[in-house]
């Protein structure tokens, strides 16, 4: 469910003065209308530079993302914006980034930026996964997987995404190719089988607009997908349609509706190939 968004000057002044003790007066501020977890998010300029902020209460029910995201970013090097600093006073818990230039991916048939995104998973696919707390990828599957036994295919020790909607891609065209694009929003960041990642991006490339196999086509540009399975694949395919089922039932709107198509129609096709 999504958290209401509110402005940066509805912040206490005490939470808002300390996020000035990094940035200097603030000079402007665009909020953010994407995402859907953070009740803080904002680009904002002062003097001395440009960050993003995103934010929760520090007794929202998901303040663990914030956490989540403070503690994985020191190992995100050139795949995620770096945190330059944290806020947490007056009941805020605040979060700097650097703020990268660019636009969401384009998942579309033919678009120009489908390759820097494989490149991109490719290169989270080679980043040793950190020794912190995270959830494993058969934990937060065993609900929705068709047999128990499919758990195992999920299970690993590779650091994980997890979450690739286009909206938590950032490409900026004018980086040098193949360093185009970035991650953002690492709060679902999971340890598991290397190939998950490639799969998650196949229900959001079929929502897109790609048939099944194209989409598949595409996550088979990340080498861990090559070598995965396909058994594994198949049961990934059997939970992500569960989950999206589940999801569109609970919330009906455009946007889920769309997810559970496209996981349905994956699903059919692996098992008709």
């Amino acid at each position: 469910m999504a958290t209401t968004r509110i402005g940066l000057d509805q912040l206490p002044p005490a939470a808002r003065a300390a996020v000035e003790e990094h940035t200097g007066p603030l000079l402007a501020v665009e909020e953010s209308t994407e995402g859907f977890n953070s009740e803080i998010a904002a680009r904002v300029t002062s003097a001395t530079g440009t960050w993003h902020i995103k934010g929760l209460r520090t007794d929202h029910p998901r303040a663990w993302t914030q956490h989540r995201e403070a503690t994985i970013a020191p190992f995100l090097t050139n795949l995620a914006p770096a945190l330059r600093w944290i806020v947490e006073t007056a009941g805020w818990d605040l979060l700097g980034f650097e703020a990268l230039d660019g636009h969401h991916a384009d998942y579309a048939p033919g678009s120009p930026g489908l390759p820097e995104v494989a490149t991109l998973l490719r290169r989270l696919g080679e980043t040793p996964c950190p020794g912190i707390e995270l959830r494993h990828a058969e934990q937060r599957l065993e609900h929705y997987a068709a047999r128990p036994d499919d758990l195992h295919y999920f299970a690993g020790t590779h650091l994980l995404h997890t979450d690739l909607n286009n909206t938590n891609i950032l490409v900026n065209a004018h980086a040098p190719q193949g360093d185009q694009a970035r991650l953002v929003d690492w709060a679902w960041a999971t340890r598991g089988a290397a190939w998950l990642d490639a799969a998650y991006w196949t229900i959001w490339l079929i929502t897109a607009g790609h048939t099944p196999a194209a989409a598949e086509h595409w996550a088979a540009e990340i080498p861990a997908w090559r070598t995965a399975p396909p058994e594994g694949i198949t049961a990934f395919a059997a939970a992500n349609a569960n989950i999206w089922s589940d999801i569109s039932n609970a919330d009906p709107d455009p946007w889920t509706l769309r997810l559970a198509t496209a996981a349905d129609a994956w699903h059919a096709h692996r098992r008709t190939g």
